[in-house]
């Protein structure tokens, strides 16, 4: 074999470090965003935030390795992007009122402290209930049968595990029968919330239906209907109901309003869900006639370099300072890509906003159909963009906070040979269902029928699909008396 050298030309992709990170900050929403930051301004001793309050940084001495305490005041860092959250920080005062009594200061006891009042955490639903077993006079044996059964219920305060199968998972030498169990569990029905213990939908509805009155209007009737009958109910075979309960439109009336007041789930106020609230990006106004959009200066973190760390590699450049001057450039490239992240968001937003004039106007109904290839065109950005800055970015306009990818729909054809949006006939759907005849629903067939009526070609399948989407009850299940 012959060996030889060969030259060859060829251009590829580089992600240089930078734009990584410019990609990455992109696809984050908000709240990501701001923890991302946290963790630069842990990490990078040359970025702050410009209204933060920071210590006074221990700097070195011109000429010397050593460090001390600069007493001076802070130099006034300018500012490198405007770019934060209203982050919460305590006033100037704050620190020096908080120094006196950890050192020591003197205090008149007869001053007020104002304590912080933080909230009270909500207790578990075990808690709860042990709570009130433990005010129970019932024989620790039963009590300990009780708070077997409370650990076995589901977040929704049921118990769904068979007695049967309680008792298999018990040592033999206790002796436990099923009538123990039995005599537990209505123990355990006895205790707030109501409903709770109970082993199926009509067990919790009746449980809860005992506990009122035996005066409360159309009581007896309820009790024999989730008993019994709550699948006919379920299926709104009021006819049959009728019959059953032999009484009048008003009086089934009376007795559905009253099943529908009680709560299926009644341990669902104890579970602890998270709660997730949405800073939007982006505030949309009408000025002069225009619908303009702007950031959401609550949601851009102003970030700045530390100017006494920027001053100290500039009258030092030996190699000793090469990690601060490293960390000098990540801090510019943060800031930098951070600017470019809101100006892209900005970018994209007022473009969605020209083009879905209509819906701030009008509403959903005067949505038009819009695609990620058609922003990207006008903006001529890549579509993969788009689609990053317009997920988890949300938009706050008088009609409400929307995240940008709801304005984006595929369309349907018309008979005049335009489109309309699926946002668009999803909202007519609703206005139609809404308006309906609770007597006499409409079908899908006719609501297929109608929009056909008004130009809009859109089959039964596909009613059927935007009215699901939407939870919206099929015909037989949205009749009513």
């Amino acid at each position: 074999m012959k060996h030889s050298l060969q030259l060859r030309l060829s251009q590829h992709l580089t992600l240089t470090p930078q734009l990584q990170q410019s990609i990455r900050l992109l696809q984050l929403s908000t709240l990501e965003l701001n923890q991302e930051i946290e963790k630069f301004l842990q990490d990078n001793p040359l970025l702050e935030r410009e209204d933060g309050l920071r210590e006074e940084p221990v700097v070195p001495s011109p000429g010397s390795s050593d460090f001390t305490t600069n007493t001076a005041p802070a130099t006034p860092s300018d500012t490198v992007a405007d770019t934060t959250a209203s982050d919460t920080h305590g006033s100037a005062d704050t620190p020096g009122f908080e120094e006196d009594y950890s050192h020591g200061g003197t205090r008149d006891d007869n001053d007020e402290i104002e304590y912080p009042q933080v909230a009270a955490e909500t207790p578990s639903l075990r808690e709860h209930l042990i709570s009130q077993l433990s005010l129970t006079q019932i024989p620790d044996h039963d009590q300990r049968l009780v708070t077997l059964l409370i650990d076995s219920l589901d977040d929704h305060g049921y118990l769904h595990q068979d007695l049967a199968e309680l008792i298999e998972l018990l040592p033999p030498e206790l002796n436990i029968e099923i009538e123990d169990l039995q005599v537990a569990l209505r123990h355990l029905q006895n205790l707030d919330p109501p409903g709770v213990g109970a082993r199926t939908l009509g067990e919790c509805l009746r449980l809860q239906l005992e506990t009122l009155p035996s005066a409360t209007p159309y009581r007896g009737h309820a009790i024999e209907i989730v008993t019994n009958h709550l699948d006919v109910l379920a299926a709104r075979d009021f006819l049959k109901l009728k019959k059953v309960l032999r009484c009048e439109d008003a009086v089934l009336r009376g007795v559905k309003n009253l099943i529908t007041s009680l709560n299926p789930r009644p341990g669902a106020s104890f579970s602890s869900g998270d709660t997730r609230y949405i800073v939007p990006d982006v505030i949309v106004k009408k000025l002069k006639g225009v619908w303009l959009a702007a950031l959401n200066p609550d949601a851009m973190p102003k970030l700045r370099i530390n100017r006494l760390y920027a001053d100290i590699l500039q009258r030092n450049r030996d190699a000793g300072h090469q990690q601060l001057a490293g960390q000098l450039q990540e801090a510019r490239w943060l800031i930098k890509n951070v600017q470019q992240r809101f100006d892209t968001i900005l970018r994209v937003s007022q473009a969605i906003v020209d083009r879905q004039r209509h819906f701030f106007e009008h509403g959903e109904v005067a949505m038009r159909p819009l695609v990620l290839r058609e922003i990207a065109d006008t903006l001529d950005l890549h579509e993969s963009t788009v689609s990053r800055v317009t997920t988890q970015k949300f938009m706050f306009t008088a009609r409400g906070i929307y995240e940008l990818k709801y304005f984006f729909g595929s369309h349907v054809t018309t008979d005049t040979g335009g489109s309309a949006s699926s946002t668009a006939i999803r909202a007519l759907i609703k206005q139609l269902v809404s308006a309906e005849n609770g007597k006499k629903p409409l079908s899908d067939s006719q609501i297929s029928e109608i929009l056909g009526q008004q130009g809009i070609v859109v089959a039964r399948r596909t009613v059927a699909k935007y009215r699901e989407s939407m939870q919206i009850l099929p015909v037989n299940l949205r009749k009513s008396l």
